[in-house]
């Protein structure tokens, strides 16, 4: 029998946090034209994983946020698996999608890395930055907190995934660029929405009455059966 029990609520906002990497990493290697810049079609939607790592940490301290990262890392490593699985398969003789099916679903291992490994760092530091600081605060001030997370874990998942995934295939400036606009977007993303997530954040403290400050936790990433 579980000491803490992991609420609905919870759970409704875990699928959500991995439904949207699973989808942003599928369309991760389209590049779009925001005006001059080109940035990735996952920007549109990879936001919101930030928003709810903000408000899962903030409610229910770094050790929920810890086991939502892996929970998703872990769906999104499968995903990735069965997509290679699934494109390995003989294609019916009378399909004639294979081509295509196969370049959409077969990322490289620079593109699996590159994903995998940005979206740990990222969120992890995200996490991490909001925990300390609303100990710090004592609670106090989300959305400079919320704003600040943000800046840091989407800084590190840009500058991680855009340099692996693209090192050799753009410019260097190209690079600089798509990392700063990507990562200035993102937080401008935050700030925009921050409004409807601080409604979020009290309708969920109130409806859960839980409002934790982490204090005396380890930090470790490892220790994913530790949630409270």
């Amino acid at each position: 029998m579980m000491k803490n029990p992991l609420s609905p609520l919870f759970l409704f906002m875990t699928v959500v946090f991995t439904t949207c990497l699973l989808i942003s990493n599928l369309v991760a290697f389209k590049i779009v034209m925001l005006g001059t810049v080109a940035v990735p079609a996952g920007i549109f939607l990879f936001p919101l994983t930030y928003i709810i790592n903000d408000c899962i940490a903030e409610v229910w301290g770094f050790r929920k946020a810890r086991l939502m990262i892996w929970l998703a890392f872990g769906m999104n490593f499968f995903a990735v698996l069965f997509y290679q699985f699934a494109v390995a398969l003989p294609s019916a003789p009378f399909w004639p999608g294979q081509a295509s099916f196969s370049y959409v679903l077969t990322q490289t291992p620079r593109i699996a890395v590159a994903s995998l490994l940005a979206f740990l760092v990222g969120s992890f530091l995200n996490a991490y930055v909001m925990s300390k600081m609303k100990r710090v605060m004592n609670g106090a001030k989300f959305p400079l907190r919320a704003i600040a997370s943000t800046i840091v874990g989407e800084s590190a998942d840009s500058a991680i995934f855009i340099t692996i995934a693209f090192f050799s295939i753009l410019s260097f400036r190209q690079l600089v660029m798509m990392i700063l606009t990507q990562a200035f977007l993102k937080t401008m993303y935050e700030i925009v929405i921050l409004p409807l997530t601080q409604r979020v954040v009290i309708y969920i403290k109130r409806k859960e009455n839980i409002d934790i400050i982490d204090r005396g936790i380890s930090y470790s990433i490892w220790k994913i059966r530790d949630v409270g």
